[in-house]
Order: structure tokens, then sequence, then C-alpha cells
């Protein structure tokens, strides 16, 4: 057993009343059970109860056992000072706040339905990837679309919060922030780090100098990404003279990266960081001031636009630096596109809107996923053979933070989907 089933029990007051007392007998009343806190501290904040004839308002805190509480030193913070009540399944010993007077003790494991365990243990205990395979054709369509709603703005809240650690780390600068977050996204999954790492290493003050110049744009980035050692052929040695002048001008050599730190392995060309670097170049010269636009856009196709920005004729032909290729390499794909828009544009938007406590740039974040198509992957297709279809990308996002924040660790306590299936399975509830 873990605690999340008697926090749950807890919050949903899942157990017997009649002849309700703690461990000492003394009569116990709940009168407010509290509110469950993330943070720091006892588990439920603001609990009002009545014990004996004297009414309490404070903490709770819950344990397995008793005992836990002396493991947890809670004797010793007094932030556990405030607890008024430890709900435990087993009261195997007596505890106490740092001044040495006893905590009131409530023990479940005679009052909680038998079903209601047999039922969170089936869930822990099962081997399905959505531990409520079993239930779920028996949960309310809107129960589940409820909590795929919720498990996405967690996502993008989550998505955002990230975006706000880069700005708070750059100070408060908004166009730092989106070519930081820019560049993650044009490394997709295998290269993001190394983006990162670039954009780290190419300040965007130096950037902003020679936007109006592609050739520059092209031989600062290629060069500090370390890829113009060698210059295979007239345009390659082009940026390197390039960026010899721009790398000495701007100090940015003892900060440039190494051709290992890029990923190349299973890469189809178009997808070379090389080429992805050619594209970033493309974007940053068409835009000068690209957090406003990413902001300001008011369509899906504006947003492609700007993510399809077209290289420059060298990058069209190449896909490494003398390296040439039958076929032209076209505009980056849609596909390619909208995962940018996924997760640069929508992130950024959820991050201001949180920043400015302003919801329309949220529902526009959440707008514009509803208007991109889904993509089918091994976490969607878990729900869809259950039954689930994603009709947009919104779907598919809600699906990802479901079954990460939820199913992944069997979460199912503080998923609405897990707290139907336990409350049609249980006399009690």
């Amino acid at each position: 057993m873990k605690e999340d089933f008697l926090h749950y029990i807890w919050q949903h007051q899942y157990f017997a009343k009649a002849g309700l007392a703690t461990a000492d007998d003394e009569m116990l009343q709940v009168l407010r059970v509290g509110y469950y806190n993330t943070d720091a501290g006892p588990d439920f904040r603001e609990a009002i109860l009545r014990v004996g004839e004297v009414e309490w308002s404070g903490s709770v805190e819950i344990h397995v056992r008793a005992s836990e509480w002396y493991r947890h030193q809670h004797q010793q913070d007094p932030r556990y000072d405030q607890v008024v009540l430890h709900v435990v399944w087993e009261a195997d010993k007596p505890v106490q706040r740092t001044d040495g007077t006893l905590v009131p003790v409530l023990e479940l494991k005679e009052r909680v339905d038998l079903q209601l365990l047999k039922t969170y243990e089936r869930l822990q205990q099962a081997k399905n990837a959505i531990p409520c395979a079993a239930f779920w054709p028996d949960v309310p369509e809107i129960t589940k679309t409820l909590m795929l709603e919720r498990a996405l703005v967690e996502r993008l809240e989550t998505k955002g919060e990230e975006v706000l650690k880069t700005f708070q780390r750059y100070e408060h600068d908004w166009e730092q922030t989106a070519y930081h977050t820019l560049l993650r996204g044009f490394g997709f999954k295998i290269n993001q780090q190394a983006f990162g790492e670039l954009a780290n290493a190419l300040p965007l003050s130096v950037v902003r100098r020679h936007q109006a110049s592609l050739l520059q744009l092209e031989a600062l980035l290629l060069g500090q990404a370390g890829f113009l050692e060698e210059a295979p052929d007239e345009y390659a040695r082009q940026l390197q003279k390039e960026y010899l002048f721009l790398s000495h001008k701007y100090q940015l050599q003892t900060r440039k990266m190494e051709r290992y730190q890029w990923n190349f392995l299973r890469l189809r060309p178009a997808n070379f960081p090389t080429v992805r670097l050619a594209q970033v170049a493309a974007v940053l010269y068409q835009q000068q001031g690209f957090f406003s636009m990413l902001l300001e856009a008011k369509t899906v196709k504006a947003y492609e636009a700007f993510f399809q920005a077209q290289a420059s004729p060298y990058w069209q032909q190449h896909y490494l630096l003398g390296k040439e290729k039958k076929a032209l390499l076209q505009r980056m794909g849609k596909g390619s596109a909208h995962n940018l828009i996924i997760n640069v544009t929508v992130p950024l938007l959820t991050a201001y809107a949180a920043y400015t406590d302003n919801r329309q740039h949220l529902e526009k974040a959440v707008n514009l996923l509803e208007q991109l198509k889904e993509e089918s992957n091994k976490i969607t297709r878990l729900y869809e053979e259950l039954g689930w279809q994603a009709k947009s990308a919104a779907d598919n996002q809600a699906a990802l933070g479901l079954y990460k924040n939820y199913c992944q660790p069997v979460n199912c306590m503080r998923c609405a989907i897990g707290n139907k299936v336990m409350k049609q399975n249980s006399f009690t509830a």
C-alpha cells in the first residue's frame, strides 16, 4: 500500500464514520478535510476537526504506519507542530510534536471497504501500460474527456514553467528566451540539447547585429556549432572566413562547440543538424523581432510560413558542407513546422500567459493545437487500443500528459478516471 491510497481515502472521506474516534477513544468529527498540499510540509492544510469537545483547525498528516512519523523526523520539524490529526492505516506507535505533546491518531484499516482496497491493488499491480485498461469501457465518456482536458492544461503548464525558468535565467528577456526556445525546437528530439547549448554559446546580442546578412548568420551558427573547422568548397571557405573574423571580434572561440556534440545517427539528410542550422539562419534572417511574431501571429499558416523560411541556395543542394544532394532540399516539411508550433510557439504562449496573468494566450495555444492534425505515436496507440481516438494535436498532447503524469507512474488516485474506477467498484464510495 502507498500513501496516495490513504490520501484518496481521506480526501473523499471513503471510510466508515459510525463511532468515529481516535486511537485514544476520543470522539472525532471531520468538519473540513483540508486542502491537499503539493509543497513541503503536512499533507493536508486548513482542516477543521472536532476532537472530544474541542474544535481544532490545522493540518492533517498521513502515513501507512504511524511510526513513519519518526522515520521522517517530523518530531523535530516545527512545520508539523500544526498537525491536529495523524491519519494512518496502522497505529503502531504514538507520535509527538516538537514540544512533546501527542498528536491525535485516526486508524483506518478497520474502516475501509475491502472492495475499495482490492480495486486499488488491482490498479497498482496491473501489467497493462494503462493500469485501468480493464475498467476503461465502464468509465463514462465525460469523465475521460474532462480528465484529458485537465491533462492537456497540466502538460502545457509544465512546458510553460520550463520556459519561465529560461526566462529567469536570461534576466527577464523575452527575446532571448524565445531565441533559446526556438533553437531548442529546431533540435527536435535528437539534437535538442545541442541546440540549447548553441543558444548559450552564441548570444542573441551577437546574432542581432548580423540579422541583415544570411551569410553571416550561417557563419555564426555553423561556426559556433563546430562545423567550420574544414572548408571543402568555396562556399564553406566564405563561411569560414566570416566566422573567423566574427568569432575574433566577439570573442566567441572560448565557447565554441565541437562537432562530436551533434547527433547524425539514424537521421535522414533533411534532418541533419547542419541543415537545421541553415534553416534557423533563414528564420532569424526573415524576422527581426521573432518573439513578437510568435506572440501575435493569428493563424497556423502564419506560423508555418515563419518556420518554413527557405534556406540559402547552397543548403537547398547540400546536407553537409561539400556534400551535395541529388534532389533539391525543399522547405521544411509541414509536419516539422507543426512540431515547432507545438514545441516552440505553444510553450512560449503558455509561459507568457502565466507571466502576464492573461488566459487569452493560453486559449490561443490550445486553439492552435486543436487546429493541428493528430499524429499517432506509441503512447496514443495505447489509448486507441481502448477505443479512444485523437482528433487533433491537442488530443495527442492530452494523451501524452495523461500517460506521463498518471498512467506511467500509476498515479491513479490523482486521476479522475482512476477515481471513477475506484468509486464504481466500492460499496462504501
